[in-house]
């Protein structure tokens, strides 16, 4: 597998995903967001992440959109896609990087990589996660502010899938970071 960071923003590149392949492919066509990818020995893209500048806070990176082909999800491409993102993020001088989630599986994928939930959410009730882990609100330990995160997810309309994936996760810890943390 081959990971690239191909461009910055304002100028990253423009990317067209297989929308049969791809969720949010549409996204990827914009040229005012970086873009990562993760490529198959064979050269096939397999995943890619889109972002961009916090509008207020030039010190903060948003990842906006990580897709991973359908067919090649759960292999843990997605976590060392975006542990590249973040520390050329970091080596650009970016102090902090958020992402919001819309389901537990990204949630955990993003654990994975070090990121923390921050205990907000956006207008449309995604999980904001934050690298490196929030420290500026003091009442939550490790295990509370994970679970804190899954609870939200609990709360929703789940298929079968979520519900055994967050049922196997209740009272545990954060899951390890992925090797390379």
């Amino acid at each position: 597998m081959e990971y690239e960071l191909l461009g910055w923003p304002p100028d990253g590149p423009k990317l067209r995903l297989d929308h049969e392949r791809f969720s949010y492919a549409g996204k990827f066509v914009m040229t005012n967001t970086g873009k990562a990818v993760a490529r198959a020995d064979d050269g096939r893209l397999v995943a890619a992440v889109a972002f961009n500048e916090d509008r207020t806070d030039d010190e903060t990176l948003w990842l906006r959109y990580v897709t991973v082909a359908r067919n090649r999800r759960g292999e843990g491409i997605g976590p060392v896609l975006l542990r590249l993102v973040r520390d050329r993020a970091l080596e650009r001088g970016y102090d902090r990087l958020r992402i919001a989630v819309n389901n537990p599986y990204a949630y955990e994928a993003l654990y994975r990589c070090g990121f923390a939930y921050t205990g907000a959410t956006t207008g449309i009730a995604e999980l904001i996660l934050e690298y490196p882990v929030p420290t500026d609100d003091g009442d939550w330990n490790e295990r509370e502010r994970y679970q804190a995160g899954l609870a939200e997810f609990r709360e929703r309309d789940l298929s079968d899938g979520e519900e055994q994936f967050l049922a196997s996760r209740r009272d545990s810890d954060p899951p390890e970071l992925a090797s390379g943390d």
